[in-house]
């Protein structure tokens, strides 16, 4: 397979990863050229791939080393990547795009720093430890997102690592249920005595709904925040974080229409709203330039 070939392999591999797993990123990062959008692809993927291993069945709960492992190989193998012997073409694809669009390399040092935390932290004492955490696992997704959006100031990376905050708090949210089966608590600790919640009995009752509410109003300050960098931002990238800013905040009404219910099923925005907000997107964008 020539270098070429690889790159566009890995980078059809990347963009699979997105649309089955990132269905936000992959309907936002549709507003976007093409040449930007297979880096959101690679950027996203690379997030998905080391995900996995520490979120995979059995991964903290089991053969803690066996993960350790998969988790160093995985990123022995992406700095291979980095410096010109990748193993996989998905691998070339995102090395390419690091190279490409001028990623800092330590932004990986903090991100894979917070993975290797989530094989043995199991939990938050305050809001403080729990952005420590966030740093690397959501801030600085921000922070390689936005060498791909070509942001019009440097002003702009505040807002970037804002919406990293962001999605990953609406993550957390979602997914208590889940992450109590890895034996993980994302909420912080304080929050939950302050209102006497415990989510280990995987029932609403008032005191989860207050903390639910609590932290739902806290991750809603955080998408406020980086809403203000969108004009910061080239319009077709505007309209890439917008929408896809606007899908997932929506994960928060859905909660809450569940009656704070993230112990019995995954809430959801459905696909066809997603892309029914996409391509409103592209819409409006089109008539500002008409």
């Amino acid at each position: 397979m020539s270098g070429r070939d690889e790159l566009s392999a890995g980078y059809a591999e990347c963009a699979r990863l997105t649309r089955a797993y990132g269905t936000t990123y992959y309907w936002g990062a549709a507003l976007l050229p093409a040449r930007q959008r297979r880096h959101v692809y690679a950027v996203y993927a690379l997030c998905r791939l080391a995900d996995d291993i520490v979120d995979a069945d059995g991964a903290t709960t089991g053969d803690v080393a066996a993960t350790t492992s998969a988790l160093a190989a995985f990123r022995a193998g992406f700095d291979r990547a980095l410096a010109g012997d990748p193993p996989d073409a998905t691998l070339a694809a995102i090395a390419h795009t690091v190279h490409e669009t001028g990623i800092a390399t330590e932004c990986f040092d903090r991100f894979f720093g917070a993975m290797e935390m989530d094989l043995t932290v199991t939990g938050y004492r305050t809001w403080e430890d729990l952005l420590g955490y966030m740093e690397g696992s959501a801030a600085v997704i921000g922070e390689m997102m936005l060498p791909v959006l070509e942001p019009l100031t440097p002003e702009a990376t505040a807002p970037a690592r804002a919406l990293g905050f962001a999605f990953q708090l609406t993550n957390f949210l979602r997914d208590v249920g889940e992450d109590l089966d890895r034996g993980r608590v994302y909420v912080p600790a304080d929050d939950l005595e302050r209102f006497g919640a415990d989510p280990w009995r995987r029932r609403v009752d008032p005191a989860w709904r207050e903390v639910m509410a609590f932290e739902i109003a806290r991750n809603r300050e955080l998408y406020a925040q980086a809403r203000t960098g969108l004009a910061m931002l080239p319009p077709a990238s505007a309209r890439c974080v917008g929408t896809a800013l606007t899908l997932y905040s929506g994960i928060l009404e859905r909660i809450e229409a569940r009656d704070y219910d993230v112990f019995s099923g995954r809430a959801r925005v459905p696909t066809w709203r997603k892309a029914v907000t996409a391509a409103t997107s592209l819409v409006a964008g089109a008539a500002k330039v008409a």
